[in-house]
């Protein structure tokens, strides 16, 4: 049975929409639209526990900006999500393991990494 999560970040691919996120990250964090990234990423990248975690996990994770998500799922999947979100795909469905709504109570990585452990 084929398993893995689909991290999907409410934000979008290039270098300059990276240059603008990290700037709105660190000049008005509370208002950043990415709850994802804020938890799992710091202005100098990936936090440390975080990528400890991805890197020794036995989970198969793919991760996406908003734009790239829709473009390989549009067909089938357009419209059925709000981001940031982290996905469990099994069998060719998604279904919502974190939706948008509970970012909303995540401040930590430990804590991302707490509510993953339990749902999968």
């Amino acid at each position: 049975m084929h398993k893995k999560l689909i991290f999907v970040y409410n934000a979008n691919s290039g270098t300059w929409n990276s240059v603008l996120d990290s700037a709105h990250k660190f000049l008005k964090p509370e208002t950043y639209s990415c709850k994802l990234c804020a938890v799992t990423h710091g202005l100098a990248g990936e936090k440390k526990a975080w990528k400890n975690y991805r890197k020794s996990s036995n989970l198969e994770m793919e991760f996406y900006h908003k734009d790239e998500f829709l473009s390989a799922f549009a067909s089938k999947y357009l419209l059925k999500f709000d981001f940031p979100a982290i996905l469990f795909a099994e069998i060719g469905d998604l279904q919502v393991l974190i939706s948008a709504k509970e970012f909303n109570e995540i401040s930590s990585v430990e804590k991302l990494i707490e509510i993953i452990e339990n749902r999968v």
